[in-house]
């Protein structure tokens, strides 16, 4: 592995946890290693490595990327995130409402819906 991979998995596992992080390498296949080592390498240790913008921050833009894009079903991991990277449920609430004044209010209204109930599965009090 390389050093990106290295830095990748310790950053993913801050961020996302130990636990979620040993599922999906539990699940990964020969199929999808060369997935797994690109996102692991890109997105992880180049990313969310990288210090310009800290992990709170980062997390209120992911969401409200993946919000705005439509890719709802990524947000509920990046709710339960959160929990380690400070982003608060009200900064992730002012994500959202930016997502619907520049991108629609139904795609942060299911977003929404989606981070109260990740937020209840949690014990998180909203």
């Amino acid at each position: 592995m390389t050093d990106r991979y290295d830095t990748g998995m310790k950053t993913r596992r801050q961020v996302l946890g130990d636990a979620h992080v040993d599922r999906a390498e539990a699940n990964k296949v020969d199929f999808d290693t060369p997935f797994q080592s690109m996102i692991t390498e890109g997105a992880w240790g180049t990313l969310w490595s990288d210090e310009t913008i800290p992990h709170r921050e980062r997390s209120m833009l992911t969401l409200a990327l993946l919000a705005a894009t439509g890719n709802f079903e990524e947000i509920p991991m990046h709710i339960r995130a959160t929990q380690n990277t400070g982003a608060k449920p009200q900064d992730v609430l002012q994500a959202f409402m930016h997502v619907a004044v520049y991108a629609g209010v139904p795609a942060a209204n299911h977003a929404i819906k989606l981070a109260k109930q990740t937020y209840a599965e949690l014990g998180v009090e909203i």
